[in-house]
């Protein structure tokens, strides 16, 4: 009987484990936006939504909404009650997109108090029975924004607009369809229509490729490649919008999705899980409803291991799998168990909102006994040392004797052996289940125990291919740099005896080859960071080494070496004592404690000193007893995380499990295998935005046989044509796959050798096509040394020898090398200048013509183009920089003329300085450059004259438009600082001039407003000073 209910209960999953795709009828011919909008809302009633035909303005939206309400809470409302429980709870007109979602996942019960004094429950969802709920549909829903979106779709649940699609006919870019959301989210989403900030998840598609993600205020979630595609649980991609819509949009898989499946956490983000994490997270819960009803438990038959690749968001879905299973009857607690050294100050806060005594670091398990007492709390956030600590010292609790769930975060972490003894000789009905990046399998373990034979089968799996192929992690780029020829043959060793011997004999520690890495580390971190452009954001990096001594070595010689620069780069350093335990698998990384003060004598003097000068650095006062030691590791994962460390040398602490999107280098100098290497390598893989491309790895030694033994392992044998970067003559001469830069080059300048020439629409769209595709392949090459050394060579005399012998040694080439490189065709630097002016003009120009909509009557369509923003703004210069090169070029020449034609050109090609144009050219014209010593005068006289020039203008304009002159200031002053202006809030009603909302001219005058005071703020901010 029991196996019948196995087959009856799986049927129940959201991801489905198989799914037969829609068969297109051949010739189903061209399909406009209109027909594919109608028939995607003939599927969503067919699957039993109610489709709204008219429903398309507020007053109806409310209308629907009470009935909707007064039907899932069974009460009537009386006008003046509806009036009241809109005002004051569901649409506050305070209320933010942050406080609507919080309604939907945290307050959505409400105490209301009818005119009779009754107080009664209100839901807005009822989220024990999913099938209570309605789903309806609506389409064309007017919005007054700046935009007139006419194609929008909107899936209302107990009449809430939860759910919005944005379609576009077949053949547009799917990122067009993003950008445009991305765009009226800013815009018509929030204006007055409140409602709409209650949409959850927002669906793009152009019908062959459909994908979904959060609405979200953060602007680091807010890119592309946050978006995702619906899967089967075999991570089969669902693509179509025929196979989405019966998938992803069946009623009951999106209810779940919405209720169970999406995350608000303690930073105010919206996430919504992936296919893949909703996966295992639904075979979690079903394996242990199935071993409970057949009572069979406290064995690996009743449990099972979840394998998904490093990076892909292992703790968001083990922490919902723990939440979902406390709401299990019969489960009595839940443990999810951390390493304490994954705790950072975030996951913390997260898990203290559930769990408030058992997460923090200290050993004492006096927190972790009282809340196994509580009743009160089903789940019990604790540190695998913790809870050994307390499985030693307590003989018998009662817990021992009920139904727990154990949940491992990180399957294979120190003291997991005994623990797993521990745990198995007290508890007596447990089911536990491991997460992990990289199982142990009999190939790379050391003792007898696997991944599997601790925790049972493998329930689900989303390995690194699948990551990448679905662009949740990126790819690596390896390179072993060989730059030390004298001690190739240490570097080249691949004998793990003969390594520990030459470790131990500190032969890699030759003072000669650390001056020799740390010189190298130090002439190319700009470039593998992308710190080469003025703005300097670009990314961090991180130092692998052997040992503390090694650790100690290149910091002293890193920091020696850049003793004399203006600045030198923040260099940080941790480790602490690790005891020398056995290892339960190949590579692993030997786990650091927190306790510093078991390091030998010289070892801790120099985490003092190197501790002292991170106080400095940042006023903070830590130190190496192991409180303070435990805060120096969390502040300095913080800033790392902000990018407030360039460089951080690491022995094994943050190697495993510490999370930095802005990190993309990884620099190693350390044997790496297996477990350890892809853990290693893992850190640099985060996605970010278009300008990351993957992780950097530069190794010095050579790990090339290692990268592809740890890959196959992990993925299969075609893995590390997936896993690995292309090499540098893939990129630069193309392949069977893609273009090189060589021909693109090639074809710019003979398609458009000037690009002020740009006449026809259809000339405009080719370029923009081809300029993009040169930033794409140009944004991959900044990170290979053999294309920095090209570049570098267009600044150099070639008739100075000095420079000449300067440049050999910083790019390890030689006279016959160079001439070589001399006859390689690149862009001039001026040039490429003058193309993304033109590139940024030409993107300037259609939006300007959609926003007077005559896009219309022109026969050039341009929905297949994306504008690479990102791409410009990581090459972006700032004003300090082209303030600089004002004083420059003044000093080599005295025209004026020629001075305003030279900057022009570098204003205009920067995307965010563009609108400083005729702020700029003013200066130079109204000052005498003459009179200005240096750099830093000029800097200061620049920005007293664009402060006076910013209050001038911005009275005329209160003048000249007749706006309340104080709420013009605070609504100007605050778009400053915010870099934008919005339209969000209420904040622009007040300044505009005294004038009806009925009065037809309303709208227009508040859009003119609006667009004089956005453009007022793309010229002035970043000037400093008072309006």
């Amino acid at each position: 009987m029991t196996q019948y209910k196995t087959i009856a209960e799986s049927n129940n999953f959201i991801v489905l484990d198989q799914y037969n795709k829609f068969v297109e009828e051949p010739n189903a011919g061209y399909q406009t936006e209109g027909s594919l909008e109608r028939e995607f809302i003939r599927d969503l009633q067919a699957q039993g939504y109610e489709y709204l035909q008219g429903l398309n303005n507020h007053d109806e939206l409310i209308k629907n909404l009470r009935v909707q309400l007064q039907r899932l809470n069974n009460v009537i409302f009386s006008d003046t009650e509806w009036q009241r429980f809109l005002e004051e709870y569901l649409d506050k007109p305070s209320d933010s997109l942050i406080e609507k979602t919080r309604k939907i996942h945290d307050d959505y019960i409400y105490d209301f108090v009818f005119d009779n004094g009754r107080i009664q429950n209100i839901y807005l969802l009822d989220k024990k029975n999913l099938a209570n709920n309605t789903v309806q549909v609506i389409n064309q829903f007017e919005q007054t924004g700046s935009y007139d979106n006419r194609y929008d779709v909107t899936i209302l649940v107990n009449g809430l607009p939860l759910v919005h699609i944005e379609l576009k006919k077949r053949g547009v870019a799917i990122r067009e369809a993003f950008n445009q959301i991305h765009r009226y989210s800013k815009e018509s989403f929030n204006k007055e229509n409140s409602l709409f900030k209650y949409i959850q998840i927002f669906v793009i598609s152009n019908g062959t490729d459909t994908r979904y993600f959060a609405n979200t205020t953060k602007r680091n979630k807010n890119s592309f490649d946050f978006t995702m595609n619906w899967a089967t649980a075999k991570n089969t991609l669902i693509k179509d919008l025929k196979d989405f819509t019966a998938t992803f949009l069946q009623k009951n898989t999106l209810l779940n999705v919405l209720v169970n499946y999406c995350v608000f956490d303690v930073s105010d983000t919206l996430l919504i899980m992936r296919p893949y994490q909703i996966a295992a997270t639904e075979r979690i819960l079903w394996k242990i409803k199935n071993s409970y009803h057949a009572k069979n438990w406290n064995n690996k038959e009743s449990g099972g291991y979840i394998w998904h690749t490093t990076g892909s968001g292992k703790t968001l879905t083990s922490f919902k799998a723990s939440r979902l299973a406390t709401e299990l009857d019969f489960i009595d607690k839940v443990f999810f168990v951390v390493d304490r050294k994954d705790l950072d100050y975030q996951t913390m806060k997260e898990y203290q909102r559930f769990s408030p005594d058992s997460v923090n670091g200290s050993e004492s398990t006096a927190g972790l006994k009282r809340n196994i007492e509580k009743d009160d709390n089903k789940i019990i956030v604790t540190t695998i040392q913790k809870l050994n600590n307390l499985m030693k010292s307590e003989e018998n609790l009662s817990i021992y004797q009920k139904q727990v769930v154990f949940i491992f975060d990180e399957a294979h972490r120190s003291q997991f052996g005994e623990a797993q003894k521990n745990l198995k000789r007290k508890f007596k009905k447990f089911y536990q289940f491991g997460f992990t990046g990289t199982p142990i399998f009999p190939e790379n373990a050391l003792g007898a125990e696997t991944t599997a034979s601790v925790f049972g089968t493998e329930l689900h799996s989303y390995v690194i291919t699948d990551a990448i192929r679905d662009d949740k992690v990126l790819k690596f780029k390896v390179d072993y740099n060989d730059v030390r020829p004298q001690f190739k043959a240490l570097e080249t060793e691949k004998d793990p005896e003969k390594l520990t011997a030459l470790e131990q004999k500190q032969a890699f520690l030759h003072p000669e080859r650390i001056k020799e890495i740390s010189q190298y580390l130090l002439n190319n971190f700009k470039q593998k960071t992308h710190r080469l452009n003025a703005t300097g954001k670009g990314f961090n990096a991180m130092f692998a080494v052997s040992s503390v001594e090694a650790a100690k070595r290149y910091y002293e010689t890193l920091q020696n070496l850049q003793a004399d620069q203006e600045h030198p780069l923040k260099i940080a350093t941790i480790f602490s004592f690790a005891a020398n335990e056995e290892q339960d698998a190949i590579g692993d990384i030997p786990d650091e404690t927190f306790e510093p003060t078991a390091l030998n004598s010289t070892a801790k003097e120099f985490l003092t000193k190197a501790i002292d000068d991170y106080n400095h650095y940042f006023g903070t006062n830590y130190g190496v007893d192991s409180q303070s030691f435990q805060n120096y590791y969390r502040d300095l994962a913080k800033r790392v995380k902000n990018q407030e460390v360039d460089l951080l040398i690491v022995v094994g602490m943050f190697l495993t499990g510490f999370d930095a999107p802005t990190l993309n280098t990884l620099f190693v100098d350390k044997n790496l295998r297996y477990h350890g290497l892809m853990q290693a390598f893992s850190r640099t893989n985060r996605i970010y935005d278009t300008t990351k491309t993957f992780g950097n790895i530069v190794t010095f030694r050579d790990l090339e046989q290692n990268t592809i033994d740890a890959i196959t392992l992990f993925g299969d044998k075609n893995t590390k044509n997936v896993v690995l970067e292309k090499s540098y003559d893939s990129y630069f001469n193309g392949d069977d796959n893609q273009r090189g830069y060589a021909e693109i080059v090639k074809e710019l300048k003979e398609s458009f050798p000037d690009p002020t020439e740009i006449e026809t629409e259809q000339d405009k769209k080719e370029f923009v096509k081809l300029f993009g595709e040169y930033l794409r392949v140009e944004n991959i090459l900044q990170n290979y040394d053999e294309f920095a050394a090209l570049q570098a060579l267009q600044a150099v005399d070639l008739n100075d020898p000095i420079a000449m012998e300067k440049f050999k040694q910083v790019h390890y080439v030689n006279d016959e090398q160079i001439a070589k490189m001399l006859k390689v065709p690149t862009l001039p630097v001026r040039a490429e200048q003058d193309y993304r002016s033109t590139y940024n003009d030409i993107r300037d120009w259609l939006r300007q013509r959609k926003e007077g909509n005559d896009k219309d009557n022109s026969p050039i369509n341009w929905d297949d183009v994306v504008f690479e923003v990102d791409l410009l703004k990581s090459q972006e210069i700032n004003l300090d920089y082209i303030l600089a090169l004002i004083f420059e070029h003044h000093k080599k020449n005295q025209d004026k003329e020629v001075l305003i034609d030279e900057i022009r050109r570098t204003v205009r090609s920067s995307l965010g300085n563009r609108a400083k144009e005729s702020l700029i050219v003013d200066f130079i014209n109204q000052t005498n450059l003459d009179d200005i010593p240096d750099k830093a005068t000029l800097i200061d006289s620049f920005f007293l004259f664009a402060q006076a020039e910013q209050r001038k203008e911005a009275e005329s304009l209160i003048q000249e438009e007749n706006l309340n002159v104080d709420a013009a200031k605070r609504y100007i002053s605050t778009s400053l600082k915010r870099e934008y202006a919005s339209e969000n809030g209420t904040a622009l009603n007040e300044v505009l001039p005294k004038m009806s909302p009925l009065n037809p001219q309303y709208l227009t005058k508040k859009q003119t407003i609006f667009q004089k005071i956005a453009a007022f703020v793309e010229k002035f901010k970043g000037v400093g000073g008072k309006i």
